[in-house]
């Protein structure tokens, strides 16, 4: 969740999480172990990681907000820059006044998509498919801040969730007009003093519905697809998350892995609303901005916009209390 570079980022770090439940039990759900740093990036050159998407061999692709950049992370932790989304003169995005790239998706066949974000016309979803140059498929509204990305592959369809205009965007896979699918209340940031302007945030489709975080409102989303395609009526699953950016599903359930940008916390939520710190900053975290998962291995990118110290994507492990290290 990029800001400016004297980032307020995510507000406080509350881990009060929906439901209001209190802490589960030191013996049941699954917790992460076996923290380490993967892979640096330079600060200096703007290598901030925001957004992450997975290969099935391990590695990772990676937006580097600032740098305008997808970075390509090999499983032994070797970087390699894919491509720049092409400069901006004079960009204007809303909150941070500079031309950054946010979320990121990846189709089976190796295509990214990712959401351009710089107060320009240029502003929208663009596509990096295999041995090709970067091109713009969606524009979205130059006064907007499109952040998170989800592909829903089975049905041909990205959702991109606008922060600042507290939308969720739809456009066909293949490229073509954005569609407004969710405007909701719940979508939107609280207006200044008390919020940082950050509504609508991280975003996954999973079983059925769309989930999305709200970074000032600290919830999680829930809003059912319907039959149409038209979005149901937004439930919220969560609450109490203050500061949430990304978050990830570990598995078909419902428990998820949610960044606590500021606070430098991810945190392991059940469907029950239970919770627990799952890492901290003495895990390694810099302003922790994503969440993925791929079997038992947890992937943390951290940007650093307010530590201003050791930008890094961070790996651990997934496993259930009792299991043999």
């Amino acid at each position: 969740m990029p800001r400016l570079p004297r980032l307020a980022g995510a507000a406080t770090a509350a881990l009060a999480l929906g439901l209001i439940a209190a802490a589960p039990p030191a013996d049941t759900g699954p917790v992460v172990t076996d923290a380490r740093i993967a892979a640096r990036f330079g600060l200096a050159a703007g290598q901030t990681p925001e957004n992450i998407a997975l290969e099935s061999d391990g590695s990772a692709d990676l937006t580097l907000a600032y740098a305008r950049q997808i970075a390509h992370v090999t499983p032994d932790g070797q970087i390699r820059i894919r491509t720049t989304l092409p400069a901006v003169a004079h960009p204007g995005t809303p909150l941070v006044h500079s031309a950054l790239v946010t979320g990121i998706a990846r189709a089976h066949d190796g295509t990214l998509y990712v959401n351009y974000a710089t107060g320009t016309g240029k502003t929208g979803i663009w596509r990096l498919a295999p041995g090709e140059e970067p091109e713009q498929i969606a524009q979205l509204p130059k006064n907007g801040y499109p952040n998170g990305l989800a592909l829903d592959e089975r049905h041909g369809m990205l959702y991109a969730a606008d922060s600042v205009l507290g939308t969720v965007w739809r456009v066909p896979q293949e490229g073509g007009p954005a569609t407004a699918w969710a405007k909701d209340p719940v979508l939107k940031p609280l207006t200044a003093p008390s919020g940082s302007g950050v509504g609508a945030n991280g975003i996954k489709v999973h079983r059925g519905a769309v989930w999305v975080s709200n970074t000032d409102r600290g919830t999680l989303l829930r809003i059912p697809i319907g039959p149409d395609g038209s979005a149901a009526r937004a439930e919220t699953p969560a609450k109490g998350l203050a500061g949430i950016d990304d978050f990830a599903f570990t598995g078909s359930g419902r428990t998820v892995v949610a960044a606590l940008n500021k606070g430098n916390q991810v945190v392991l939520v059940r469907r029950d609303g239970s919770r627990t710190v799952a890492l901290s900053r003495r895990d390694g975290l810099s302003n922790p901005t994503s969440v993925a998962v791929l079997g038992r291995i947890v992937y943390v990118p951290s940007a650093a916009y307010v530590t201003r110290e050791d930008p890094n994507l961070l790996l651990a492990r997934l496993r259930e209390r009792g299991d043999r290290l």
